[in-house]
């Protein structure tokens, strides 16, 4: 077999979201003559980054001094903000808790954010590569991480090589920077081989389901913030919505899903739809039209969850670190600021990873982090005991003696009529879209139909017989893209994999309650093209 062919960085990073582009660009202002690449699994920069998106300015204000005067194509300064306790068929305004409170802030478009900042960190000679999937990491003789593996191009479903196959080529690295987002691929092979979760809880997660939407003029006023919760949601499941009020006539809103929930029959896109079709939301988007949705997992397990962060070799930052803070829905200045963290702390000790973990930990990054640690737990105790405790936690300053702890996500799944189901208390729904997969229209995904498929099933028998009887196949439910379907055809029951859907948000490896679901990347540049999400 022949060599596969070598590029040789200082530093590689996987991933072009906030946290890796802030990276990249730190790095090359303090220390210039070093190499960096960046790569990027979407078609281009941004395409693939979801999220609502309020920002908290300051660590931009200090990696990009004077980005204010030409900010990002999305970028509208923070209005009112209201909190909205709802019912079936209509709510209670509350006090905004302190963590919301907005004034100062941004709401952008992080895709777009982060579309912004690639052309800042080339400006400064970083190499950024879209269209190319971390496929694996690859290893020195002594274990220590020595770079990446690009993912092959054109090979067809059955493994064989397409007339333009390309095999993917190795990057080598002094230090490899993992900025992959929420569940990264990666990440998850590389906590596992250096047990960098041995000391931490497990990570836990929601999943954000989002649409852009161009509404009737007259009915936006830029800059207002609006967050609820209730209604849809039951008393025992995590969940609310936002819905931030942009320029041009444009609203982006979303609904967040605790991926702790335990009734198998729960459907989070259901409950984002469901909650469209309230009262006060429908009022304000009937005769609009949805211009781009989308859907990813958000990391919410916190400061007890954290894993290690550094390996030999290799660092976490961002939100593939677990670094979002849950009650603020806030982690993209979190992610600026461990980018500049790890920058800072490479230059300092000469391009070594060794040390990052404890100076993230003794950064303003946990500090904030520990505030909060004991908020979303409690909610696992029902909706009223969470708010008492976010009370009691947010006077307290997080100043509490315990820390509460979290389990996994997948463990919470009951199992089909251990518990009384709640009574869902649906509406009618009129508004767009009418399902699953004209949703996937709007992500504007794109897989060649003709390659591996990169949802791997360690056992697909499980589905049709175990899963089946004690879940009913609850993947056909949390999926958002439809992936997941139980056909009965002549060739008996059997699970169908509809890859080409996948909006990579990940809920699948996360919420399966057998854990023989792993997500690996599909070729480079497949997968959704979000727009201004």
């Amino acid at each position: 077999m022949s060599e596969r062919e070598t590029m040789e960085y200082d530093i590689v990073v996987v991933g072009a979201g906030p946290a890796g582009l802030s990276f990249a660009i730190r790095l090359k202002q303090l220390q210039p003559d070093v190499s960096v690449c960046v790569i990027e699994k979407a078609s281009t920069i941004g395409a693939q980054i979801l999220s609502g998106a309020v920002i908290e300015p300051q660590p931009l204000d200090a990696l990009l001094p004077g980005w204010r005067d030409r900010p990002p194509p999305i970028c509208v300064p923070a209005g009112e903000d209201e909190f909205w306790l709802l019912s079936k068929t209509g709510g209670r305004k509350l006090p905004v808790p302190p963590g919301m409170h907005n004034h100062g802030n941004f709401i952008v478009s992080l895709g777009a954010m982060c579309a912004w900042l690639a052309p800042q960190a080339e400006a400064l000679g970083v190499d950024v590569f879209p269209g190319f999937a971390a496929a694996d990491t690859i290893h020195n003789e002594d274990g220590s991480v020595a770079g990446v593996r690009i993912g092959d191009m054109g090979v067809a479903k059955d493994g064989t090589h397409k007339p333009g196959y390309t095999e993917g080529i190795d990057i080598k690295a002094k230090v490899t920077v993992l900025a992959e987002g929420a569940r990264g691929s990666l990440t998850k092979q590389l906590i596992k081989r250096f047990k960098l979760d041995r000391d931490s809880d497990p990570q836990g997660y929601s999943i954000g389901i989002k649409e852009l939407w161009q509404v009737p003029t007259g009915r936006v006023t830029p800059g207002k913030i609006v967050h609820s919760f209730g209604w849809p949601a039951d008393s025992h499941t995590y969940g609310g919505s936002f819905l931030y009020h942009l320029d041009q006539d444009r609203i982006a809103l979303g609904y967040v899903s605790g991926l702790d929930y335990s009734d198998p029959n729960y459907q989070p896109w259901e409950a984002f739809q469901q909650w469209k079709n309230h009262p006060m939301m429908k009022s304000l988007l009937d005769g609009g039209s949805i211009l781009s949705a989308g859907a990813r997992a958000i990391v919410t397990g916190g400061y007890q969850s954290l894993p290690k962060t550094e390996m030999p070799g290799a660092l976490l930052i961002g939100d593939t670190a677990g670094l979002l803070n849950v009650p603020k829905i806030k982690g993209t200045h979190q992610a600026i600021r461990s980018g500049m963290l790890a920058a800072e702390h490479l230059v300092a000790n000469e391009l070594k990873s060794a040390g990052f973990d404890a100076k993230l930990r003794g950064s303003e990054v946990m500090a904030e982090l520990k505030k909060v640690r004991n908020i979303k737990p409690a909610f696992k105790k029902g909706l009223w005991f969470g708010m008492l405790n976010a009370a009691w936690e947010t006077i307290t300053g997080g100043g509490s003696p315990w820390t509460l702890k979290n389990k996994a996500d997948w463990s919470s799944l009951h199992k089909l009529g251990a518990q009384e189901e709640p009574k869902r208390d649906y509406v009618q729904r009129t508004l767009a879209p009418r399902d699953r997969l004209a949703g996937v229209y709007f992500a504007a995904t794109e897989h060649d139909e003709d390659q591996p498929i990169h949802l791997h099933v360690a056992d697909t028998s499980v589905c049709v017989t175990q899963c089946a009887e004690e879940y009913g196949n609850p993947c056909t439910r949390f999926c958002p893209a439809n992936v997941y379907e139980i056909v009965d055809d002549e060739a008996g029951k059997r699970l169908q994999i509809n890859a080409a859907n996948c909006v990579h948000c990940k809920t699948c490896d996360i919420k399966d309650p057998y854990q023989i679901i792993n997500w690996v990347t599909p070729e480079g540049g497949s997968g959704p093209n979000y727009q201004n999400l």
